[in-house]
């Protein structure tokens, strides 16, 4: 057990966090929310700990977001009440999951077909409970969801006559202006996305339907979508971690996640090899970022190590050494670990089982 030692007593490779720059990020976000006028409901597929969940309870958030059911469940056996599943609910056997989930916690569910949403009706009535949905829009990312306008209020007002069904309102994912490096374009696409998101749900009400959600925004958009007249809730959790992904996406909250590796060998003066490859940190998104060391940078990532390219033999890096990584994106390198641990002052302070990881169903 390393809980009280210094970090450096970690075996390597490791996921750790700076919990104090993890609280610090909590903390600004929740402000950010309340002071904009919305909703905070942060995903936490990239998070997996329901301790951090209960954190951001703390400081304001309405609930949590998931992407998968059984991330829903280990959240609400860990007292989460208020959870959106930001995805489709498919099949008896999930189904069956669901409504019994039910009992334990309010669990909305995305839904963007009548066929499903009627195989969750009859599975709700028959267990006696009620399910909260969203109506999914797709407003250009072109993953799942119906068209915004008429073909939303279509499917609202059939979903709202469902039994066993109560019409929550209207979510969507403007995740498809992330990579847009223009600033003032970026904005106008995010605007014109979630625009016809709050168009869609004021053409529910305007039917007399009850949409009191409209959901959206996440890290990357969360500047823009928690300005947006109509957007009642943001989505954005990875925010909180930080990684260079989501810094090359316009988040500026500190960096608060780290992967931290051994040099196992040093066969050159222009070469390190560490202990942490792609089975302890994903360069998928983009490649972590070796920190506090001048004159190296990682290069590629092999399943079991990392390259170091080095200045020369200038740069002190010897076998045993202990590096840190900063994660490049935190959503595909979080469950690839079993433990996170959190560290304050160089000091480790507590142990958290990633119980959500591998929640695949």
């Amino acid at each position: 057990m390393s809980v009280g030692q210094p970090k450096s007593a970690l075996d390597t490779p490791v996921l750790w966090v700076d919990l104090d720059l993890l609280e610090q990020n909590i903390k600004h976000l929740g402000h950010y929310f309340k002071k904009a006028g919305v909703g905070w409901r942060p995903h936490t597929k990239g998070i997996k700990v329901p301790a951090i969940a209960h954190k951001l309870i703390d400081a304001g958030a309405i609930g949590v977001t998931c992407a998968k059911l059984g991330e829903a469940e280990v959240m609400a056996a860990a007292g989460i009440k208020d959870i959106l599943i930001a995805n489709q609910v498919v099949g008896p056997i999930k189904i069956s999951r669901l409504v019994n989930l039910q009992r334990h916690a309010d669990v909305m569910v995305a839904i963007d077909s009548l066929n499903n949403a009627q195989e969750i009706s009859q599975a709700a009535t028959r267990a006696e409970v009620r399910v909260r949905a969203l109506i999914e829009v797709n407003v250009g990312m072109d993953r799942c969801g119906v068209q915004p306008g008429a073909p939303v209020v279509d499917l609202a007002t059939k979903v709202a006559a469902l039994p066993g069904f109560r019409l929550a309102g209207v979510m969507s994912w403007e995740g498809h202006v992330l990579g847009i490096k223009d600033q003032k374009e970026k904005e106008i696409r995010c605007k014109d996305a979630v625009s016809a998101l709050v168009r869609s749900a004021e053409m529910c009400r305007t039917s007399g339907l009850e949409v009191s959600i409209v959901s959206c925004g996440g890290s990357g958009t969360y500047k823009i979508t928690s300005a947006i007249g109509g957007v009642t809730e943001i989505q954005a959790g990875g925010a909180v971690f930080a990684d260079v992904a989501y810094r090359i996406w316009g988040v500026d909250t500190p960096y608060a996640l780290f992967v931290q590796a051994t040099v196992i060998s040093r066969p050159s003066a222009t070469r390190a090899i560490v202990d942490a490859g792609r089975k302890a940190m994903s360069g998928e998104v983009v490649m972590p970022q070796l920190w506090g060391v001048e004159g190296a940078q990682l290069t590629a990532l092999h399943a079991e190590h990392g390259i170091l390219q080095l200045a020369g033999q200038e740069v002190h890096l010897q076998i045993g050494d202990k590096v840190d990584f900063v994660v490049g994106y935190g959503d595909s390198t979080v469950f690839l670990h079993n433990q996170l641990w959190g560290v304050r002052n160089g000091t480790v302070e507590i142990a958290w089982d990633i119980s959500a990881r591998g929640k695949l169903t």
